[in-house]
Order: structure tokens, then C-alpha cells, then sequence
């Protein structure tokens, strides 16, 4: 049995392939900054075990005030989870206009039937 696909449903079907590519894409960064921020909070513990501060600066490390280098790992960690929580927000709308066009895509293709 072939299914005749009305124009309008391959369009939903083509706008659902790129809500889920959408969806790949924000995950992938998202994944990213996670680990960043993993690797902030490991520096930040390590931070606390010693005097002695560096920061790599190019090539080069160079001795840096623990709390001015504290402040700012601190501030990327924050910068991070704003980003995170941004693409959270992003992944959702996706997933909710997928979902919708989803079961819109589904429910033409039951009238075929």
C-alpha cells in the first residue's frame, strides 16, 4: 500500500527534520558548556588547596592573585550557566513546536488512511 503525502505534510515532515537538527545542535553546545563549567569547578577546588595562583596567559603562565583569579572562574561559571539555562529554554520551545507539528503530521496521515 503506497501513501499519498499531501504537499503540506512532506513540509511538516521536512519542518520537523529541522526542529530535531535544531535539537542536535543546541545539545552539542549545551554538552560544551557543561563541561567547561565541570572543569571551572574542578580548578576552583583546586584553587582552594594552594597559595600559589597561575593563569596561562598564551604560551605562558604567569603567578596571579588567588582571589582576583577566584572572582574570575567565578564569573565564567556564572556566564556559563546563564548559557545553559538559555539553550535549556531553546531546547524546549523546540521539542514542544515539534511535538505539536508532530502529532499534527499524524493525525493528516491517519485521514489518508
Amino acid at each position: 500500500m503506497t501513501r499519498d503525502i499531501s504537499k503540506e505534510t512532506e513540509q511538516k515532515i521536512g519542518q520537523l527534520q529541522l526542529y530535531e537538527q535544531g535539537i542536535q545542535s543546541i545539545l552539542v553546545q549545551k554538552q560544551q558548556f557543561q563541561l567547561q563549567q565541570l572543569e571551572i569547578e574542578s580548578a576552583l577546588k583546586e584553587l582552594e588547596k594552594t597559595n600559589d595562583a597561575y593563569r596561562i596567559v598564551g604560551n605562558i603562565m604567569v603567578s596571579s592573585k588567588k582571589e582576583e583569579l577566584k572572582k574570575d572562574m567565578e564569573s565564567k561559571k556564572e556566564m556559563l550557566a546563564l548559557r545553559i539555562r538559555t539553550l535549556e529554554k531553546q531546547e524546549n520551545q523546540i521539542k514542544e513546536k515539534a511535538t505539536k507539528l508532530q502529532s499534527e503530521v499524524v493525525g493528516q496521515m491517519k485521514e489518508k488512511d
